[in-house]
């Protein structure tokens, strides 16, 4: 029997470790070891959108933060998200993640849930969680490209990790990059890889919200024109 999109994804996600360095002061946060819950809700996320053998393009984010796919282990889906559209209710954590809310209003203008994630699948080159402990000791969201070290010690894991979302059966003609910086990156990394034919760079969801709330429909409308072409 050939696996389905989910039943690939779901694996791809349970496999999931990070064994490499790290410089001082950053940890990885891997959600699927760390809540027996993420492990539920995130399978029932991919069994109900993803269960099919259909190609998806492929949208790029950064690296999952603590608040979102660090909870839900679903990308740019906090928990009020997963449950308001998705209709997945996970009960062991509340959270609230600004990324999720352009990306949701987003996707309802695209068509809905069910529309967009039958023609799309979005996860990150590193796709576990990274935080870094400031001067107080506090750890807060770090992404991988934050520190010259850091991108050093996770580049390998990173490159394999681009394999591995392709071979689930993912369009390599166009892929789409979430934030300038992050295509920056991957840009290099694409030179020597040769993933994708082409790459589309899309404003990061998180910038948006915070920096360019006025002009969000603006960001939408961009958004899913440069989708739908």
């Amino acid at each position: 029997m050939k696996k389905t999109f989910a039943q690939k994804v779901i694996s791809f996600n349970k496999n999931l470790k990070y064994t490499g360095k790290l410089p001082k002061d950053f940890s990885v946060m891997n959600p699927f070891l760390e809540n027996p819950e993420t492990l539920v809700v995130m399978t029932e996320f991919y069994e109900k959108f993803y269960n099919d053998n259909h190609q998806r393009k492929f949208i790029i984010g950064i690296n999952p933060s603590r608040h979102g796919a660090g909870v839900t282990g679903v990308p740019f889906t906090d928990t009020k998200n997963l449950e308001k559209y998705c209709g997945i209710k996970m009960t062991s954590a509340r959270t609230h993640e600004i990324s999720s809310v352009f990306m949701y209003d987003m996707i309802e203008q695209f068509g809905g849930v069910e529309k967009f994630y039958s023609q799309f699948y979005i996860n990150s080159p590193f796709p576990l969680a990274i935080t870094r402990k400031n001067k107080s000791g506090q750890w807060l969201n770090a992404n991988y490209y934050d520190d010259k070290e850091l991108f050093k010690c996770v580049e390998s894991f990173m490159i394999e990790s681009i394999k591995n979302h392709i071979s689930l059966g993912l369009d390599t003609s166009e892929v789409f990059i979430l934030g300038k910086k992050n295509a920056e990156f991957l840009k290099k990394i694409n030179e020597k890889e040769n993933f994708f034919e082409k790459m589309t760079v899309l404003e990061h969801p998180r910038y948006i919200q915070q920096y360019k709330s006025k002009e969000k429909q603006l960001y939408i409308d961009k958004y899913i024109l440069e989708l739908n072409h």
